[in-house]
């Protein structure tokens, strides 16, 4: 039976588009079933649109706290009856009130080599602190702010002469091929959560770790 994925994004949903194509094909182990938004207008949205798939926007002017808007959320991804959520390029951190309803089944992408660079401006993070390497991160989401265990990495040379958006380009590139292949996993039953530590159940013979040394 096929995992039931829902998908939180804010923004154009490129990376939604990717986990769109992944599930699309014939033996990907899961299918996405909702889309939800904070941004009755983002562009995620009309790529769900256009994909088929079932819709929600919970607007944030709507809920006095984040914990209130996160119960809605909850209550529209139960309608879904959703095993895995994924954030993709989703602007707004998520409370106990979302993590208590989906513990170790919320996956998150971000754009560099956890630990280093959480949060906001990663991108901008790397090129200021003259990294050799950059890259992306696949984790579990816990309460912290991309702090939760790591499921999957991949990395990209820093070139001369890069800046916020070549860069982000670059990264974005190898974003499209970790998170389909991490929520592969997901989908299949094999993370185990150890402490701080995902272990693949069996080890997979492709990664969890990817390098393109491509410009």
């Amino acid at each position: 039976m096929s995992a039931r994925i829902a998908v939180l994004a804010s923004g154009s949903g490129t990376n939604l588009q990717a986990l769109i194509d992944a599930c699309n094909g014939s033996d990907f182990p899961g299918d996405i079933v909702v889309v939800l938004s904070d941004r009755p207008k983002a562009g995620a949205l009309r790529r769900a649109e256009h994909a088929g798939i079932a819709t929600e926007v919970v607007l944030k002017r709507e809920y006095p706290d984040r914990p209130a808007w996160d119960a809605q959320a909850v209550a529209h991804l139960d309608k879904h009856r959703v095993d895995w959520v994924c954030l993709a390029g989703f602007m707004r951190l998520i409370t106990d009130t979302f993590l208590d309803a989906y513990p170790n089944q919320i996956l998150n992408i971000h754009p560099a080599l956890l630990p280093a660079f959480p949060g906001l401006h990663a991108q901008r993070k790397t090129l200021e602190h003259q990294a050799r390497c950059a890259g992306c991160t696949v984790h579990l989401v816990d309460g912290g702010t991309d702090t939760g265990p790591i499921i999957a990495q991949g990395i990209v040379p820093v070139l001369p002469g890069d800046d916020e958006a070549t860069l982000k380009a670059r990264i974005l590139r190898m974003e499209h091929k970790v998170y389909p292949k991490a929520l592969q996993w997901a989908c299949e039953g094999r993370l185990a959560v150890v402490g701080r530590e995902v272990k693949l159940q069996p080890a997979p013979t492709e990664g969890p770790l990817w390098f393109d040394p491509t410009p």
